[in-house]
């Protein structure tokens, strides 16, 4: 079986692949991460022939990469370090992409036909952009909706801490509502705007991807047609996997 961990701000995400299916996945808050839950969770799973990991909080790659050795015997694939996504990149400076991006756009090329955005609705909202070729052309990032609220709270005197979920109306009758309404409408009618142009530039056959624990509210509000794969980063770790050893994990 096939460990895959992607070690998120918010997150740590693992799924467990056999015969090329996800059958197994746990989430561990980030902050709270403690080295028993992860070998806990392993353990629970079977016997691991291998892991690979992506990891966008540094402090806690070398953390998590001993704990799984320890736990399953074998060292692990480390994207970005032991393993490079195999993706023509055209940013300015390659190594500043998040290591996540590059496996969703990987991800998104393998499953889906190119040209491409794929929309990661998490701590932060990123937008990456594939041409038709395929190449990955760049991107936008931007707070994510959590974090927006959050802002709100933080850097005001008056606005409380609201929690995020769906907005009762479009014109928010009380702060609460208004501060939901404004961040979840917000975000939707920015993201159907940034993809209208973007869309200017590549062509409106354009296919949008879209993943994260809040994608969902970005499909619902913006009223785009999104495909949405929520273990899209977990699946490209997979792929990644499989096409580098051209062989399928036991």
């Amino acid at each position: 079986m096939l460990l895959t961990v992607d070690i998120g701000n918010t997150n740590i995400t693992a799924g467990v692949f056999k015969n090329g299916r996800l059958k197994y996945q746990f989430d561990i808050p980030t902050r709270e991460f403690r080295q028993y839950q992860l070998s806990k969770e392993i353990r629970s799973c079977g016997q691991v022939s291998a892991s690979i990991v992506c990891s966008v909080v540094p402090k806690l790659t070398p953390v998590i990469y001993r704990q799984l050795k320890l736990v399953t015997g074998k060292t692990p694939y480390i994207i970005g370090k032991d393993l490079i996504v195999p993706i023509k990149n055209l940013y300015r400076f390659p190594r500043q992409v998040g290591q996540d991006r590059l496996v969703n756009a990987y991800a998104a090329i393998k499953l889906y036909s190119a040209p491409l955005i794929v929309i990661d609705s998490g701590t932060a909202i990123t937008f990456d952009v594939i041409s038709k070729q395929p190449a990955y052309l760049g991107g936008l990032i931007f707070p994510g909706m959590s974090m927006s609220l959050a802002a709100l709270n933080e850097k005001t005197a008056l606005l409380p801490k609201v929690k995020l979920t769906l907005p009762q109306t479009l014109v928010g009758r009380d702060t609460k509502n208004s501060m939901l309404s404004g961040v979840v409408f917000g975000t939707a009618a920015l993201t159907q705007g940034l993809v209208a142009r973007i869309r200017l530039g590549l062509g409106s056959n354009i296919r949008i991807i879209g993943t994260g624990g809040n994608i969902a509210l970005i499909k619902k509000y913006s009223g785009m047609k999104i495909t949405v794969n929520r273990n899209l980063t977990l699946t490209g770790l997979h792929l990644l996997y499989r096409d580098s050893f051209l062989s399928p994990e036991s």
